[in-house]
């Protein structure tokens, strides 16, 4: 039996204040009551404390900078929201003219917990090697897989209780340890073309790792599979917790199962799933170092820089084999920040009408694609949002992408950012800038490596996997 979990943006309680350099913390108490019990500056940032709200409540503390043409984002702290704390010191705002903040009270989720599980497809080896041999992989099994469905706990965008699903590819008589691995998906319009459906093209990923002796989990990302509502495409906040739950389900149903693993962990992803396993890679490190330990991580031809390369794109006269990328990205920050009281804010004539009905979980991209322009895939803009993106660097839209930037931080485990210099649809700059960062930060175990220059997107990630793979089995116990 599944569980049904509350709806995506469910919130309890909420309280907002403002705070100014040039005059006491004020409170803005909105209906119902709730508020911060006190908010005031101190020496080292701003302290906020807000009353308990019973069992089974956390929080989630957001910001923005200004009330008018701005969106809440969630800030950055030391401990993973939501908390079960009622205090919080914002220590970046020392320097801030003016900030706002909201507190978020949701319900409360066991992370990881595992809600359902069952066995999808029991691969035999010669069965596994056919698919190898129609994807020309050149690759050859060791083991026989189990493929197991898994529906579990985690949060959404605000920290509430939510359920995603995903895949555990498991390999059979295996007699000894297994390391996991996660494997992040790439772009998908539909709902159910994702790794726990048993149809989605990257399963094949769960085979090759699977069958070579990795545990390899493949999560679904919200609002696909079994998730309810929509997907948060390209959300990092929410592709990094949903993946971390599915790590902390496998680790439950292995335990249960009596299939012992290792302390290893690997990670990789491919086009979205580069983003994905970026964010992953950097949510592991700041807050779950208690829990797992990274052996090595493989981003790959990822939309990583959104505020900055991947919005350059959106701005260009270029002609991209998949325009449905950006409208998907208005979409789903529409959903999550509500950047604009209306999609005409957002789009212009006719797509305002057209565009959203088509993201509904059935429809796929190249459908999509042919209700938008081929080229200047700008025109599908409203002028205000084109005229707010030329000229004022902290509309909306533009925080939206940078709180979605995976590249301004510095990795500690090992990392492989692979990627084809001809990728068509991700632009390779993507890889070139999040290198330069990480190197500016003082990261030293991050390569950027091409493994063929004349690849397109499409035919780029079989050598990109494949290079993966190969370094991931020099390091695997």
């Amino acid at each position: 039996m599944k569980t049904q979990l509350t709806p995506l943006g469910a919130i309890l309680l909420s309280a907002i204040t403002v705070w100014f350099t040039t005059a006491p913390a004020r409170a803005q108490n909105p209906p119902g009551g709730f508020s911060f019990i006190s908010s005031a500056r101190v020496t080292n940032g701003f302290l906020m404390n807000w009353p308990n709200a019973g069992a089974g409540t956390n929080y989630t503390v957001q910001s923005r900078d200004r009330l008018a043409d701005s969106i809440w984002v969630t800030l950055a702290a030391n401990q993973p929201w939501p908390t079960v704390q009622t205090q919080w010191l914002d220590s970046t705002a020392s320097n801030q003219l003016a900030r706002f903040y909201r507190v978020v009270a949701v319900p409360s989720a066991t992370r990881g917990n595992i809600l359902a599980s069952n066995l999808v497809y029991s691969y035999s080896i010669a069965t596994i090697n056919s698919y190898f041999n129609y994807y020309n992989l050149g690759l050859a099994a060791t083991y026989a897989v189990n493929f197991y469905k898994i529906d579990y706990d985690t949060i959404d965008p605000l920290g509430a209780r939510i359920q995603a699903s995903g895949a555990l590819f498991l390999p059979q008589n295996v007699g000894k340890p297994l390391p996991l691995l996660s494997y992040q998906h790439g772009t998908t319009t539909l709902t159910n073309d994702v790794p726990s459906g048993g149809t989605s093209d990257d399963d094949i990923v769960g085979l090759i790792f699977g069958s070579a002796g990795y545990a390899a989990a493949l999560p679904d990302y919200l609002g696909l599979g079994d998730g309810p509502g929509f997907h948060p495409y390209v959300h990092a906040r929410t592709e990094a917790t949903a993946c971390v739950d599915l790590l902390r389900a496998a680790r439950r149903f292995c335990a249960s199962n009596s299939i012992p693993l290792t302390s290893q962990l690997f990670l990789a992803g491919y086009s979205q799933g580069g983003h994905a396993t970026m964010a992953l890679h950097r949510e592991l490190e700041n807050y779950h170092t208690n829990e797992f330990t990274i052996t090595a991580s493989a981003p790959m031809a990822g939309p990583y820089d959104m505020s900055g390369v991947e919005l350059s794109d959106l701005l260009s006269a270029r002609c991209p084999p998949n325009p449905y990328y950006y409208a998907y990205v208005i979409i789903s920050y529409q959903r999550v920040y509500a950047l604009a009281s209306t999609w005409s804010d957002l789009f212009a004539p006719p797509y305002a009408t057209t565009i959203p009905p088509l993201f509904n979980g059935n429809i796929d991209g190249s459908t999509i694609n042919l209700s938008l322009p081929a080229c200047n895939i700008s025109n599908i803009l409203s002028s205000a949002l084109l005229t707010n993106l030329q000229n004022d660097p902290n509309c909306p839209f533009r925080q939206a992408l940078r709180d979605n930037d995976v590249d301004q931080w510095k990795p500690v485990a090992p990392m492989h950012l692979y990627h084809c210099f001809a990728d068509d649809q991700v632009p390779y700059a993507n890889s070139q800038v999040a290198y330069s960062n990480f190197l500016a930060r003082g990261a030293s175990q991050v390569q950027l490596i091409d493994p063929d220059p004349g690849a397109n997107h499409k035919d780029g990630w079989v050598p990109c996997l494949t290079a993966a793979k190969t370094w991931f089995d020099t390091l695997k116990q």
